[in-house]
């Protein structure tokens, strides 16, 4: 039986071609990445700093998995007729490090955060809510690569304004427009 399937297996790639380059990502496309990596770290710091705490005063600190660290403070508070969270919080990002990886180029980013950030109004926790954020920073630097190739990017002490209803992400980074669906 192995004589017959090895063949087949090891043959699972012949003819397959080399996936096609990806589209070329501009200052639009790289400042959505990066607007991606912010948000999905902010929900990462969340996740492992106040997420299942009781609700009220909060303020906690993690290290950041790949180096740096996060601190968020503020109130939550939970409605579980709803299925949502109200929130009042800030972070202060330190060099904070984060990476994901994905299939898809406009989703990848290696990114080095820092500066403080506030966040108000509702994190879903069921279907039956919408998120409704709205996300704000005077002065926020990135440091890193975003999109698939990789693409450098930076951005010091940038104003950010970022408003999130549903999925749908967008505002300013920099001054410049951005958005994406998360």
């Amino acid at each position: 039986m192995r004589s017959v399937w090895l063949p087949i297996l090891l043959c699972l790639a012949c003819g397959a071609e080399d996936p096609p380059p990806s589209p070329p990502c501009d200052q639009a496309c790289q400042d959505a990445v990066a607007v991606r990596s912010l948000r999905e770290t902010m929900k990462l710091v969340y996740n492992l700093t106040l997420q299942a705490n009781p609700v009220g005063p909060q303020d906690e600190s993690t290290p950041c998995p790949l180096g740096g660290d996060a601190r968020v403070f503020g109130e939550a508070t939970s409605d579980s007729m709803q299925g949502a969270t109200q929130v009042a919080l800030t972070y202060e990002l330190n060099d904070c490090v984060y990476m994901e990886r994905d299939e898809e180029p406009e989703e990848n980013y290696a990114m080095m955060l820092s500066g403080v950030l506030t966040q108000e109004g509702i994190i879903a926790v069921q279907p039956s809510a919408s998120t409704a954020l709205l996300i704000n920073g005077n002065s926020v630097s990135f440091l890193g690569a975003v999109y698939d190739p990789p693409i450098e990017y930076q951005a010091q002490a940038c104003p950010v304004i970022l408003g999130q209803s549903g999925n749908q992400l967008a505002g300013t980074i920099c001054d410049r427009p951005a958005g994406l669906d998360l």
